[in-house]
């Protein structure tokens, strides 16, 4: 081959792929391909996406994308792409990623249950959206993803007050979520400006079950009314309700009323995350991600009624989830 012809063949475009993996210099892969430098620059761009890491994002070449892109561009020299065949297939799942709030993955999940012969993996479909494949459905329709890096462990800050229980003391099988009962909490709040009404999020680590509840502000107090009904009015309270995991915020730390039961003695047992180390109740903040598809940051929750947020709360547990086998939440209930 001479470093004049420019198109790559898709085993080329998986050796690229490798090669920038490995910190290969573009002078060498040009050479090694047999293209020019500008056409490997050229193929990065084309390939070019952002992947997502579990904390923050970084810039990446995917062979997959480059060769979808090569084929958009022979759309109307050729036959189409796999999924431009069946319209109702594509149809289908821009209904689900649109409508119904899903992410790629579940709507192809939902598409083989609803008996859809075509099939592409998560990344194709992923990428078909990048390129524009779709009539409504753009990437800025997806979940966002969260950019910040983690701290590390050894830059990691102590719990504020450091008498409250702390996650380091959490035993061990929590962390296996072997056992059902096992929640983390957090808030998701409006605008400053706004009624100063929030959401108070609690995710039950086994089976993602969620319970969504409407406050009239950040208090403590009103956090603590949350659960002296939760106690009076469940059954298996104290089955249900075993530990809490939170974050440190001034609504949370009022930790001898907040375990106190309304019968007397305690009603369960709380621990604390070290302060900035959101990820430490990474389920939860997964959950209200998954949340702000439906209410966008600076939704004034008061003007919400509890009708749709008790709909948003039934959609989370209606959802599929690969980590369950793709269950639903209230299917591994």
């Amino acid at each position: 081959m001479t470093k004049g012809q420019k198109i790559m063949s898709w085993e080329q475009r998986i050796r690229l792929e490798e090669k920038l993996r490995y910190k290969v210099p573009i002078a060498q892969i040009a050479r090694e391909l047999g293209f020019s430098r500008q056409t490997i620059y050229n193929e990065i761009k084309r390939g070019r996406y952002l992947h997502t890491m579990d904390y923050w994002d970084e810039w990446r070449y995917s062979a997959e994308k480059g060769q979808a892109v090569q084929d958009r561009n022979r759309l109307n020299k050729g036959r189409g792409l796999k999924i431009g065949k069946d319209r109702a297939f594509a149809a289908f799942l821009e209904d689900k990623m649109l409508r119904e709030k899903c992410s790629p993955a579940v709507a192809l999940e939902l598409a083989k249950r609803k008996g859809f012969t075509t099939t592409v993996c998560v990344s194709t479909l992923y990428n078909y959206i990048e390129i524009g494949l779709f009539v409504r459905l753009t990437s800025a329709n997806l979940l966002e993803k969260p950019k910040r890096k983690p701290k590390s462990e050894g830059k990691q800050s102590r719990v504020v007050h450091s008498e409250l229980p702390s996650i380091v003391d959490r035993p061990a099988n929590i962390l296996e979520r072997s056992e059902y009962g096992h929640w983390e909490m957090d808030m998701v709040v409006g605008p400053q400006e706004g009624s100063g009404a929030v959401l108070l999020t609690l995710t039950e680590r086994r089976t993602r079950q969620e319970l969504i509840f409407k406050l009239p502000d950040k208090r403590a107090a009103s956090v603590r009314a949350v659960f002296d009904k939760l106690e009076r009015t469940t059954p298996d309270f104290y089955q249900r309700f075993k530990t809490l995991t939170t974050d440190n915020g001034p609504e949370f730390l009022e930790h001898d009323l907040l375990i106190k039961s309304v019968l007397g003695g305690e009603r369960f047992t709380v621990f604390y995350c070290h302060s900035y180390a959101a990820w430490e109740k990474g389920t939860n903040e997964v959950h209200n991600r998954m949340i702000r598809r439906w209410f966008p940051k600076g939704t004034d929750f008061a003007k919400i009624s509890q009708r749709k947020i008790k709909a948003v709360e039934r959609w989370m547990n209606h959802y599929p989830r690969k980590i369950l086998g793709w269950k639903t939440p209230a299917e591994a209930a």
